[in-house]
């Protein structure tokens, strides 16, 4: 069992990362229909609560299902991340978290998120104004460091331990690499073996398989995983790791009727959070996620994203049911084909070497 303050979580939690314009609360509804164990809000803009901008504020929404649930808030202003706790604090999340990780220039050029890892005493401040704020236990987000010159990763996890914060997010990279490159969890690692950190120490970046996030869970020994990119139009990836840590075998992807049904219920809460218009207009760039590697789909995610209503998008999506379902594995593009083949046949490769000392591999 993982702790975070007073928050209890399973053994190896996946977290869904916070991320903007994506971690909204019909996203969430999926992921946690599908196993994520934490998340959080989209990121929230402390001078943006101050100022009781509408779009801040309506991030601020939370339902009692998603609990545990996390509010992230960024800032480069003591003052204005104590108030804005305080804000945070009143909405009763689970957990509140300070975005210093965000590698955005119109974030960074505020002196917020990744800005941040400059001025590390900075940081231990605007740590220290948020912790005192609220009775909540706080959490932090960040990154290796600024560039390959100041990973000070392992510094930073000290003080802001030292602060007060009961858990920590790390992201793999260093904000001049925004999101390119491999991630690079060796930091991670040393931060989670350093014997002076005693709190729970989560690993994020390229975890986008069941398979790496046993391998990252074994070989670097962080406490849990954040997933946030592989999750977008792939919801089912929390079950498929938790199934796989636990059996050693991979579940069969989604078909196309799971494909349908959670893209009906992500545009059904949508329009329901939002409104029509919004709520249809936002949808449209999670089509071509959820029906990722589906061959011949171009004419289909065309009358997904063209349709003007919420009952047109039904209709082209029962559209897509009748005519990839019950055959939907002959229009999968040539790899995807491949791994539906080997995983309806041989679920592991430890069942394919049994199969084969055994003759029964029916491969043919």
């Amino acid at each position: 069992m993982v702790k975070i303050g007073n928050i209890e979580l399973p053994e190896f939690p996946l977290l869904l990362a916070p991320m903007e314009d994506v971690s909204d609360p019909p996203f969430r509804a999926v992921c946690k229909a599908k196993g994520a164990d934490l998340m959080y809000t989209e990121f929230i803009s402390s001078e943006g609560l101050i100022r009781h901008a509408i779009k801040s504020k309506q991030k601020l929404d939370i339902f009692d299902y998603e609990r545990p649930i996390g509010i992230q808030i960024f800032g480069g202003d003591e003052e204005a991340m104590t108030i804005a706790t305080q804000i945070v604090d009143a909405t009763q999340p689970d957990l509140v978290d300070i975005n210093f990780g965000c590698p955005v220039k119109k974030v960074v050029c505020k002196g917020a998120g990744a800005g941040v890892l400059k001025n590390v005493p900075l940081m231990e401040r605007l740590t220290k104004a948020v912790v005192n704020s609220t009775s909540l236990p706080v959490t932090v987000k960040t990154r290796l460091g600024w560039d390959d010159n100041t990973k000070n990763i392992e510094d930073v996890a000290e003080r802001l331990q030292d602060v007060g914060i009961k858990a920590l997010s790390i992201h793999g990279r260093t904000r001049t690499q925004m999101y390119k490159g491999e991630a690079d969890w060796t930091l991670i690692a040393k931060v989670k073996n350093n014997p002076r950190i005693h709190i729970p120490i989560f690993g994020n970046g390229d975890i986008d398989s069941p398979q790496k996030a046993l391998e990252y869970k074994n070989r670097y020994g962080v406490d849990g995983v954040m997933i946030g990119r592989a999750a977008i139009g792939y919801p089912w990836i929390f079950n498929e790791i938790k199934h796989y840590i636990k059996t050693g075998e991979l579940l069969a992807p989604p078909n196309i009727a799971d494909r349908v049904d959670v893209v009906k219920k992500h545009l059904d809460f949508s329009v329901k959070w939002k409104n029509d218009v919004v709520g249809i207009f936002e949808m449209r760039p999670h089509y071509s996620q959820y029906f990722k590697g589906i061959a011949n789909f171009k004419e289909y995610r065309m009358k997904l994203v063209m349709a003007p209503t919420q009952q047109d998008v039904h209709e082209a999506l029962d559209e897509v049911l009748e005519v990839f379902g019950e055959n939907a594995v002959r229009f999968c593009k040539p790899h995807y084909l491949l791994l539906a083949f080997v995983m309806r046949k041989i679920p592991t490769i430890r069942s394919l070497r049994k199969a084969i000392a055994e003759g029964t591999t029916d491969l043919k």
